[in-house]
């Protein structure tokens, strides 16, 4: 890293300089990664979530107890359900779903449907998808014959981007198929779930209730004129390398309902992406956002300070500000999102004047 680089980031308004370390990580050759180009390769395996039970000083856990869920019930198929990719789907069968991602499976769950999750993504850490039959790697090159081996009646992907293609042939050989994709507000996802699994009219009711959550999190927010600097930071996004939350992303939208103002949207990233060294000390964050999951990766606080070396120099790093959620109630949104934001809401308030 080079220090001269990071002083003049530090003389200039936190905007500037971010926009101006953001510029010379992209024209770089090296772009200063956030970490090895060999770590990122091979990220530390998870940890037992007991061993994190034990944050550092200044290091706290939030998140809302309250996640909104019915009652289990009869679904009503057929049903005639509308993909994300812009395709009718009648679903006639929803006894053994195959859900793209935890986002998906946690409406499932809070629809008292979760033993209904057939096949779940290998990394999956909904207690539904854990205990699925089977756990698959989905991404942009899961084949059509290794859905179609696993016996369920309905595939449910969750990315426009990496399962539109195999929803459409799945489709071509008679598999029920369609796409809630992850880029959308909570109640929509939930609905679209529901109606997807014949729950329709429950869905419409779990929608509400996350919406009523989301409505009074951003109540709380307009109670103080301040928008903490936060930046969430995730060990995954950038073919394996560290990354922050930007303007698209889940968190980056929460964030904002929250009252805080999201680094990555500041800096005009999108999705999750990665950000360098000086980067990190021009954003200087108020508040740092870690996922539950995200922290076992980085292999605990140790891994997240050596992914991440100039954190530490920042507001939120000198004064050990880091904040750790579930990761359903950040980084995706799910019938989870409204509970995450309710409680971000509330310690973002509660942040003492800068």
């Amino acid at each position: 890293m080079n220090p001269n680089l990071i002083q003049a980031a530090r003389a200039l308004p936190p905007s500037l300089a971010l926009a101006l370390a953001l510029a010379l990580a992209a024209c770089s050759g090296r772009g200063e990664p956030a970490a090895p180009a060999q770590a990122a390769a091979t990220p530390p395996a998870p940890r037992a979530a007991a061993e994190h039970d034990a944050l550092p000083a200044g290091w706290r856990r939030i998140g809302g107890e309250t996640v909104p869920s019915v009652a289990a019930g009869a679904a009503t198929l057929p049903a005639t359900v509308h993909s994300d990719d812009g395709v009718d789907v009648q679903v006639d069968d929803a006894s053994r779903i195959i859900a793209g991602g935890d986002d998906i499976i946690a409406v499932i769950e809070a629809l008292g449907q979760g033993s209904q999750v057939f096949a779940a993504p290998t990394n999956a850490t909904t207690h539904a998808g854990r205990a699925a039959p089977h756990r698959f790697l989905f991404n942009r090159t899961t084949g059509v014959e290794g859905v179609l081996s696993l016996g369920g009646t309905l595939f449910l992907g969750n990315s426009l981007r990496r399962h539109s293609d195999l929803a459409e042939k799945l489709r071509a050989v008679g598999q029920d198929a369609a796409i809630i994709d992850d880029l959308q507000p909570a109640p929509d996802k939930v609905r679209k779930v529901a109606a997807a699994i014949g729950r329709a009219a429950a869905g419409v009711a779990l929608a509400d209730a996350v919406q009523t959550q989301l409505d009074e999190a951003a109540g709380i927010a307009t109670t103080t004129m301040r928008k903490p600097r936060v930046i969430h930071v995730s060990a995954t996004g950038a073919g394996g390398n560290p990354t922050v939350a930007g303007a698209d992303s889940a968190s980056g939208k929460l964030i904002a309902l929250a009252g805080g103002l999201n680094i990555g949207t500041e800096a005009g990233v999108a999705n999750f992406s990665a950000l360098s060294n000086e980067g990190v000390v021009a954003a200087a964050p108020e508040v740092i956002l870690v996922t539950e999951h995200d922290l076992q990766l980085f292999g605990g606080a140790d891994g997240l300070w050596k992914a991440y070396p100039t954190l530490k120099q920042t507001p939120a790093g000198q004064a050990g500000r880091v904040w750790v959620m579930p990761d359903l109630q950040l980084k995706y949104t799910s019938a989870g999102s409204g509970t995450g934001a309710l409680a971000l809401a509330r310690a973002l308030a509660a942040l003492p004047p800068a």
